[in-house]
């Protein structure tokens, strides 16, 4: 019976997103012509969860991507209209299986945020305890799988009908969305992922970063209920100024928190965009929302380390041969042929000695242009990336924008109070 029920569910949402497309059509031939890319971005956003995941997918994949993709889906915000609380209510009465005044003193009705997958909503428990409670969204597993089942299998048609394609392994990155949005839909896992950070930092000494405390004895598969953290984000100078006075030496704090990960927890936080690092009204650092993590080899992590050092001394041999240990490659690649091409690159940038500069003194969009423009050169030498690169590109990006609004002075790659290489 419960097969059948989700093959029906299944049915209507396929029939969903046809209607959707239909309509995106019937708008192009009636002259609606925006960009591709925008107009793709918009019907993603319009066909719901599993599609605005896909789009963030893209956006933070410029190894995987074009870059007018990526640029585009960074508009591809993961907020929609909550749904009433009394439905989100039922699921959280139905997750705890007991009286819900049991465990909260009071649950405010109006969320805090409302995403794809889940809404959150304050609340205090009969302890005494401020807390945010994260429930899940009702039929999101079941659209998820519905939506990633079918575009799976379009992805394999597309490699069987252009085999030249397959090298991209278009159905082997729907598999890869499909890991990583399921992940995010089991709380029990993100819960075990803020405990794991938690002793990450008790084990490293690190009494200024935190995440939330997990109550376990109000948190299931689809309900995480956690500490509630009070500050505000990372970019909020004129607040940070009132809760320390070292901006700068805060956003260090922070920077050296999360490389340290990158060798000595199980796994990094792989979205750290402005909403998820805060500045807590005692001065700490507080990271939150590990429903996206990355989890790196030694051997990719030694090849990460070796780009950095070869970009901080302008080293483009370094530069390839390093990008050359990360990659994936089906034919022997000429690592001075790589070195070259990088080269030419900066020259075109116009870029001063030490060429590092460029990566550390531009603007947002020349960071993030260059860094793209790497990784074209490298899959023009047959590379390909895995995706973990592309995540911790994605989050040092992040850390540049922070340099630039709270320590505009810093230099992100040879201050040597960044331990970004140990």
């Amino acid at each position: 019976m419960v097969t059948i029920k989700n093959a029906v569910k299944g049915a209507l949402r396929i029939g969903q997103t046809a209607t959707v497309l239909s309509k995106t059509g019937v708008s192009w031939v009636k002259g609606d012509r925006p960009p591709v890319p925008r107009l793709i971005r918009q019907t993603f956003e319009s066909l719901g969860a599993t599609y605005i995941k896909l789009g963030q997918f893209i956006a933070s994949s410029p190894t995987f991507f074009p870059q007018e993709y990526v640029e585009e889906f960074q508009y591809c915000l993961d907020k929609t209209k909550p749904l009433p609380f009394s439905i989100m209510k039922a699921i959280l009465q139905d997750e705890l299986d007991r009286p819900l005044s049991e465990i909260y003193e009071y649950i405010d009705s109006t969320p805090l945020a409302s995403a794809s997958i889940a809404q959150v909503h304050a609340a205090k428990l009969v302890t005494g305890e401020d807390v945010v409670i994260k429930i899940q969204k009702p039929g999101v597993e079941n659209i998820l799988l519905t939506d990633l089942n079918f575009l799976y299998a379009s992805a394999r048609l597309v490699e069987y009908l252009a085999p030249k394609l397959s090298w991209t392994s278009l159905s082997g990155i729907v598999e890869e969305i499909q890991r990583t949005m399921m992940e995010e839909c089991d709380f029990i896992k993100e819960s075990n992922n803020l405990k794991e950070f938690r002793k990450f930092l008790d084990r490293t000494g690190n009494a200024d970063a935190t995440v939330p405390k997990v109550y376990d004895h109000c948190t299931s598969r689809r309900v995480l209920t956690m500490e509630r953290f009070y500050g505000v984000p990372l970019i909020d100078l004129d607040t940070i100024r009132k809760y320390c006075s070292d901006p700068e030496r805060t956003l260090i704090t922070a920077m050296n928190t999360w490389f340290a990960s990158l060798t000595q927890c199980e796994f990094f936080h792989a979205d750290v965009h402005a909403g998820n690092l805060m500045v807590l009204e005692d001065g700490r650092i507080g990271f939150i929302d590990f429903g996206i993590v990355g989890r790196i080899s030694a051997g990719a992590w030694q090849g990460m380390s070796d780009f950095i050092s070869s970009i901080m001394v302008g080293n483009f041999e370094g530069m390839a041969e390093a990008m050359i240990m990360i990659g994936i490659t089906k034919k022997q690649v000429d690592a001075q042929d790589l070195a070259d091409d990088i080269r030419n690159l900066y020259r075109r940038m116009d870029t001063m000695v030490p060429e590092y500069d460029v990566l550390n003194g531009g603007k947002d969009d020349e960071v993030n242009n260059i860094l793209m423009e790497i990784v074209r050169i490298g899959e023009q030498h047959g590379l390909h990336f895995p995706r973990e690169f592309a995540l911790l590109l994605k989050q040092f990006l992040y850390f540049d924008r922070y340099v630039h609004v709270l320590a505009p002075e810093l230099d992100m790659f040879v201050d040597d109070r960044l331990n970004m290489l140990h």
